[in-house]
C-alpha cells in the first residue's frame, strides 16, 4: 500500500513573490497556490502568470503543489484553467463544486489540453448543495476523466451559505462534514479539513485538529506557516499506534493464520478488518518517514 500524506496543506497567495519563494522550504506536506479568495480582483492576471512560472520553475521537493483557480463561471477561470494545465502541477483546485458535470467538464478540457495523468483534480466542498449532493459528486472519482482525488471543506463558505455559527466544536456543521468524510472514503477520495481562522489561537487549532483526526480527516488546511508543526503532529500516526499496528499485521502473517478471520493477540480478540486498518497505519508512518 502506497499512501501520499496530506497532513497540512497551506494556502499561499498568488499574487505574492515572497510567499511562493517560502513555499518551497516550509514543512508541510502540500502548498495551494492560490489564484481565489486570496488575490483581489485586480492582482489575478498577474498572480495567474506568477504562479506557473513558479510551478514550472519546481523546487517544491516533496511537497504537493496545487493550484486553486477561480471558478469558470466568473471572468478569470477559463484562463486560470488554461494557464494551470500549461503548468502541469500535481492538481488543480476547483472552488465551490456542486455537481459531477463541473468535474467531467473539467476533466474532459485538461484531457484536450494533454495534461499528464500525473496532474489530479481536488474540489472545494463549500455549499449547501454540495453537501445535498455529495454522493453524486463522490460517486464522479469512479470516471478516470475527472482525476478526483481530494475533497477540501470550505467550512467559512459552508458557514456563510448555510448561517450555521462558526462555533469551538463546530456542532453544527457535524453532520454535514461527516457526510463529505462518509462520501469521499466510500470512493477513495482524501478530506482536507477547512481551516482555523484565529491563527493565534494555538489551544483551539490543536482542538481542531484533534477532532478532525478523530472524524477521520486526512489532514488539514492552513492559512499561517505557524499552523504546520502542529496539524503534523496531530495527523500523524503515533509511535505505539505504528508498533501496534505492526504486531497486528505480523500475526496475521503467521503461515498459520493465513486463513483465519480472528487471531487472538496479547488477550485480546483481532479481526482481519484490523489488520487492513493496521497496514494503511503503518504505510502512512513509512510515508511520513520518507519525506524526512
Amino acid at each position: 500500500m502506497s499512501l501520499r500524506p496530506r497532513r497540512s496543506v497551506l494556502y499561499m497567495p498568488g499574487s505574492n513573490a515572497r510567499a511562493l519563494e517560502k513555499a518551497r522550504t516550509l514543512p508541510c506536506d502540500g502548498v495551494i497556490l492560490d489564484l481565489e479568495d486570496a488575490v483581489a480582483p485586480d492582482a489575478k492576471v498577474e498572480a495567474r502568470f506568477r504562479v506557473a512560472d513558479a510551478v514550472r520553475a519546481g523546487g517544491f521537493g516533496p511537497r504537493e503543489t496545487v493550484i486553486r483557480i477561480n471558478g469558470l463561471d466568473t471572468p478569470w477561470g477559463t484562463d486560470d484553467l488554461a494557464a494551470a494545465a500549461a503548468a502541469a502541477p500535481d492538481a488543480i483546485l476547483l472552488p465551490k463544486v456542486q455537481d459531477p458535470a463541473q468535474l467531467v467538464d473539467v476533466g474532459e478540457r485538461l484531457s484536450a489540453f494533454g495534461v499528464p495523468a500525473t496532474t489530479s483534480v481536488w474540489a472545494m466542498i463549500e455549499t449547501p448543495i454540495a453537501i445535498l449532493d455529495i454522493k453524486a459528486i463522490s460517486a464522479a472519482a469512479l470516471n478516470p476523466v475527472t482525476r478526483l482525488k481530494v475533497f477540501v471543506l470550505g467550512t467559512n463558505d459552508l458557514a456563510k451559505e448555510t448561517r450555521a455559527a462558526l462555533v469551538p466544536g463546530r456542532a453544527p456543521m457535524m453532520g454535514w462534514l461527516m457526510q463529505v468524510i462518509a462520501g469521499g472514503h466510500a470512493y477513495g477520495i482524501d478530506v482536507l479539513d477547512g481551516v482555523w481562522n484565529a491563527f493565534q489561537d494555538q489551544a483551539g487549532f490543536a482542538a481542531e485538529c484533534s477532532q478532525g483526526v478523530e472524524m477521520g480527516m486526512d489532514g488539514k488546511t492552513l492559512i499561517h506557516p505557524s499552523q504546520i508543526e502542529p496539524c503534523n503532529l496531530a495527523f500523524s500516526p503515533p509511535a505505539a499506534e505504528v508498533e501496534k499496528a505492526r504486531a497486528i499485521i505480523a500475526v496475521f502473517d503467521r503461515p498459520e493464520n493465513a486463513g483465519k478471520g480472528v487471531v487472538t493477540l496479547d488477550g485480546r480478540m483481532v479481526e482481519r478488518m484490523h489488520a487492513d486498518m493496521a497496514r494503511r497505519t503503518v504505510a502512512l508512518a513509512d510515508a511520513i518517514a520518507a519525506r524526512t
